[in-house]
């Protein structure tokens, strides 16, 4: 990682019999690549927890740019959880990722199919409102904090994660509105219109209204359905 991990990873546990391990969950919160969003962190962990499953935060590095500083830190941080970092009561075999905006774009590079041993691909992964594409309909603010103001074209594909679907990729859940001005729909389109070619299960939401960034949602019902549609999605798999 590119700091320490007990400073960038916080662990939130939900109530556990101990008798049952409980699947974790890693939150990836937004910020273009520059920051990390508060309300895309702690607040949904409390949601996962109450749900009953495990949350960990992670603040992952955003500095230097030009690197896979981002990648590097949240493959760490898989591993630790699959090593047992959540605890006890934390079942080291049911991971999973979630991001938000630019966390989505790092949750879906997790979860491509680079890694062979797969240690390090979460077993299921949710994407909200994610930043996908260098190269169509670009998101600049992410793209140059990631990649830097001159990165080669050979550079943005290969960061442009609708280019890395694999078979192996895990089932994915994504939500989006159509009127996001910030990061276009057709982010979570093309990415899901790809995991549908490569047979990947995908569960995709297109809300019709709804600024970027909503988080939670709490403020705004219609789009806050979908913490009830992931739960569901959540709860079919088994991890509820």
């Amino acid at each position: 990682m590119t700091g320490n991990l007990n400073d960038q990873l916080r662990i939130f546990h939900a109530e556990a019999d101990a008798e049952t391990p409980v699947p974790v969950v890693l939150v990836l919160p937004g910020g273009g690549y520059r920051a990390h969003s508060p309300h895309e962190a702690e607040p949904v962990a409390d949601w996962l927890n109450g749900l009953g499953l495990h949350a960990c935060v992670l603040r992952y590095g955003t500095e230097p740019q030009g690197t896979r500083a981002p990648l590097d830190d949240a493959r760490a941080a898989m591993r630790a959880l699959r090593g047992g970092a959540a605890g006890e009561t934390a079942d080291s075999s049911r991971v999973a990722v979630l991001g938000f905006s630019a966390g989505g774009h790092l949750a879906a590079w997790l979860s491509g199919g680079w890694d062979a041993e797969g240690a390090e691909r979460p077993d299921l992964t949710v994407l909200c409102y994610p930043v996908i594409s260098f190269t169509h309909r670009p998101h600049l603010g992410s793209s140059r904090a990631l990649l830097g103001a001159d990165a080669p074209n050979a550079a943005l594909r290969e960061a442009s994660l609708e280019y890395g679907v694999h078979p192996s990729t895990p089932p994915v859940f994504c939500w989006h509105t159509a009127a996001d001005e910030s990061v276009d729909v057709e982010h979570a389109l093309r990415y899901t219109s790809a995991l549908h070619r490569a047979g990947v299960p995908v569960e995709l939401h297109v809300v019709p209204g709804g600024a970027h960034g909503l988080g939670l949602a709490t403020g705004t019902p219609y789009v806050a359905r979908w913490t009830s549609w992931c739960a569901e999605w959540f709860a079919d798999h088994g991890w509820l």
